[in-house]
């Protein structure tokens, strides 16, 4: 069995994912860049609401859009690109619970 966590993959992956932060900390706090970023600030300041939502209600969702719109509605562009059509749908989803939160001030905290 091939292992795919090998450490020069996690140094790599993880490089990639620090030149993703200090570009973003770029943009953001240097530039001044913000309004670009405020879908994930909605997700970033209910991140405990949206793992949940991403877990628990995930099959609820994908079955109510099944039910409701038809079968096959995430093949709507192909059934290659279905999972793809089926993310976003489900992002969309979620975004839009976590953006009435983010509205009414309701903020899942530890």
């Amino acid at each position: 069995m091939k292992r795919i966590w090998t450490p020069s993959w996690v140094l790599f992956s993880g490089g990639i994912c620090f030149l993703f932060l200090a570009g973003f900390c770029w943009l953001i706090e240097i530039k001044g860049w913000k309004k670009w970023s405020f879908p994930l600030v909605v997700i970033g300041m209910n991140s405990i609401a949206a793992y949940c939502m991403a877990h628990l209600f995930e099959r609820f969702f994908i079955d109510s859009f099944r039910i409701n719109l038809g079968p096959h509605v995430f093949e709507i562009f192909g059934s290659g690109v279905q999972p793809f059509v089926q993310g976003w749908a489900l992002l969309a989803c979620f975004w839009a619970i976590l953006y009435w939160m983010y509205r009414r001030k309701i903020f899942l905290r530890i």
